[in-house]
């Protein structure tokens, strides 16, 4: 393993800089570093009293072994000021399918951690990903001022971070659609946590592709619809394989059958290579914000793309 000290200068500097910069902003989660220097290729986040790291899979190159990983755990307390029990860490391969929602532990830490002015759960170590994208921080923040007095779908919902955000924003009800029980079972418990009333917060087990084909024919219709699906899954739960570059199309306009008008679409996805379709980006009401949505301390990497797109 290459010498740590460049990694352990490189980190006392960021905890300066982004530390500071987080309290400006009463932000207490946060990218510490996202591979700044090339041999030490990780992702850094603080949640809290907690750092959660992310080695990315290099090809051709070995993982970090065991005791190299006791040797930097060691160094990041020290750069970091955080006790060695606080770390999680876990290995960031290419995944396919539902790969990186599987558990890797039978049982993980949970924490209650702040955002906005609100509480959510994170699992540091039973998941790939904590079960708050901190990415989105700033987009959820515009799902909050825009959701007052709106009927809120949020599809791909994952944990419902922007359903609590919606709610937190005074929508007056909302649909949580997720294939997954663990996850809609999670949502509900960040509701519960900021003292939202369930009943007005539908959560819905289904495929998002059957969800909008039914919602269509039942009438339903939303003022403000978040959908951020993964790039590719292909969970036995679902009706076929999703790929979010052949898929978005169809999604999209699925969406937009149920938006009442004047409502809003807010589209995302993590593919780095992604193209729009050009029969939807030449559509009247849809206009790129990713630069509005990535916050400053995820600019280094650009972690997602975001359309917001009017009915």
């Amino acid at each position: 393993m290459p010498s740590l000290d460049p990694l352990k200068n490189r980190l006392r500097k960021n905890v300066r800089h982004w530390g500071k910069w987080a309290r400006r902003r009463g932000i207490s989660c946060y990218r510490l570093y996202d591979r700044d220097i090339p041999e030490f290729p990780f992702a850094i986040d603080r949640y809290e009293e907690w750092v959660h790291v992310q080695e990315y899979a290099r090809k051709g190159r070995p993982a970090f072994t065991d005791a190299a990983l006791g040797e930097l755990t060691e160094a990041l307390a020290e750069a970091l000021e955080v006790p060695a029990d606080r770390f999680s860490f876990k290995m960031r391969e290419r995944q396919r399918g539902s790969a990186q929602y599987r558990k890797q532990q039978r049982r993980g830490r949970e924490a209650v951690v702040r955002e906005g002015g609100l509480r959510f759960l994170v699992n540091l170590d039973s998941y790939l990903d904590t079960g708050l994208f901190l990415d989105h921080r700033l987009t959820r923040a515009r799902v909050q001022d825009e959701a007052g007095g709106k009927r809120f779908l949020n599809l791909f919902a994952y944990t419902g971070s922007f359903t609590v955000y919606a709610a937190a924003g005074g929508a007056r009800e909302s649909v949580t659609v997720d294939l997954s029980n663990t996850y809609l079972d999670w949502a509900a418990r960040n509701l519960q946590l900021n003292g939202m009333e369930l009943k007005r917060h539908r959560r819905e087990r289904s495929d998002a592709f059957r969800y909008l084909e039914e919602a269509a024919a039942a009438g339903e219709r939303f003022d403000l619809i978040v959908m951020d699906p993964p790039s590719f899954s292909n969970s036995k739960r679902m009706d076929g394989v999703l790929d979010v570059q052949r898929d978005h199309p169809r999604l999209i306009r699925g969406c937009l059958r149920l938006l009442a008008p004047g409502g809003v679409l807010y589209f995302s996805n993590n593919l780095r290579r992604f193209r729009l379709d050009p029969a939807i980006q030449e559509a009247a009401g849809i206009e790129e914000i990713t630069a509005e949505t990535v916050p400053d301390d995820f600019k280094r990497r650009r972690p997602h793309r975001c359309w917001c797109i009017v009915a």
